[in-house]
């Protein structure tokens, strides 16, 4: 079992390099920690995650773990794969198809003898549910098996850091909930930084208890879930996390107060406007938990926060909610969120349908303003 002394303390990374793959992350990972790296293919998340391990060395920068240097571009310092003693689990298990469960988890073992390695190797494939299967190979293991053989291999090392590289992306959807459960219980039993890199949001959601956002191996803003989706740093950022209810407005003063103009409306906003201008111009995005539907005919005090009539674009209903689309008279952009099916029906959503919403002032987030092609321009 991975030790839990002061030795095994937070990762530290940060790499910069101008090409052949450009790089300029930055970012941490305490013990007990579990981050998700996220962006589009090409953003660097493999490429990060290898150079953590030893397999690649960038052209600067540094990864400290637990005080230990392992990588100092300026030294310069590059400590091998083996010593930095890292646990790896690859999208493709890379298991051997020669060796069986139980002897693909020894070779991590090396060190051991024959008969300790054995049975710790036993061990660790227990503790992912593979008591019973140590003889069978490879091949003969379903997606999730082998997956869990990996796990249990990179674990077997004794790792001070274990990088997850898209683990569960060969597995059906049951399966990898059932083994993204399993990780979650498993970090219970494992205090070292965990580092996941993954193309599923709501896979990072779930289990990470901070993301990075990376594009174009830059780190663009790290935090928990909760921050990143309701707060994005930029508009690209938005775009990266796909949040869709991204916008343009101007800073406006009406009666001594700072508004925001969209188009005829003028917004009020909780937090945000303070020592801002008249005349800016800002992005600005809305969870679409902070839309309000105004019920027909019975309008509340509350709905009346930021009300603007609207026109329904579109009405998809998935089952138990329907994803709502709104179209607006003064700007070709559109706002989305969910809703209750029932809901929907009971005010009789229909496409062409005029309705009106609130857009609540506590959840209006305040960003610069980004290039047209990231922001939803409604000014």
């Amino acid at each position: 079992m991975p030790e839990r002394s002061d030795e095994v303390q937070r990762l530290t990374v940060s790499l910069h390099q101008p090409g052949p793959i450009p790089l300029a992350a930055d970012f941490h990972c305490a013990a007990g920690e579990l981050l998700a790296l996220v962006g589009p293919s090409g953003s660097g998340k493999t490429t990060l995650l290898r150079a953590i391990a030893g397999l690649n060395r960038p052209r600067g920068g540094r990864i400290e773990c637990g005080g230990d240097t392992w990588f100092d571009a300026d030294r310069p310092l590059a400590l091998s794969p083996q010593r930095r003693r890292v646990g790896l689990v690859f999208q493709d298990y890379a298991l051997f198809p020669h060796l069986t469960a139980l002897g693909n988890v020894m070779v991590a073992l090396d060190e051991l003898p024959p008969a300790e390695r054995r049975r710790r190797a036993g061990e660790w494939l227990a503790r992912v549910r593979l008591a019973g299967l140590e003889e069978r190979h490879p091949a003969r293991l379903s997606g999730g098996q082998r997956q869990r053989v990996a796990l249990a291999r990179a674990l077997a090392r004794n790792p001070r850091v274990l990088l997850l590289d898209e683990p569960f992306s060969a597995v059906d959807q049951v399966t990898r909930r059932r083994l993204q459960r399993e990780l979650a219980l498993l970090r219970e039993e494992i205090r070292i930084p965990i580092v996941l890199v993954t193309h599923d949001l709501d896979e990072a959601a779930a289990l990470a208890d901070r993301l990075c956002v990376l594009h174009g191996g830059r780190t663009l803003q790290a935090g928990t879930p909760e921050v990143l989706f309701r707060r994005p740093a930029s508009p690209e950022v938005a775009h990266l996390l796909d949040r869709h209810n991204v916008f343009t407005g101007e800073v406006v003063e009406e009666g001594g107060e700072r508004r925001l103009a969209w188009g005829p409306w003028r917004l009020e906003v909780a937090d945000g406007l303070e020592g801002r201008a008249p005349g800016e111009t800002l992005a600005w995005y809305l969870p679409p938990s902070d839309v309000v539907l105004h019920r027909r005919g019975r309008p509340s005090r509350g709905e009346r926060e930021n009300p603007v009539p609207a026109r329904v674009e579109e009405l998809v209903v998935l089952g138990g909610m329907a994803s709502v689309t709104l179209a607006f008279a003064h700007t070709s952009s559109t706002l989305s969120f969910d809703i209750a099916t029932h809901a929907a029906r009971r005010n009789g959503l229909a496409r062409g349908e005029a309705v009106q919403v609130s857009l609540l002032a506590a959840g209006i987030h305040l960003m610069p303003a980004g290039s047209p092609a990231n922001t939803r321009s409604g000014t």
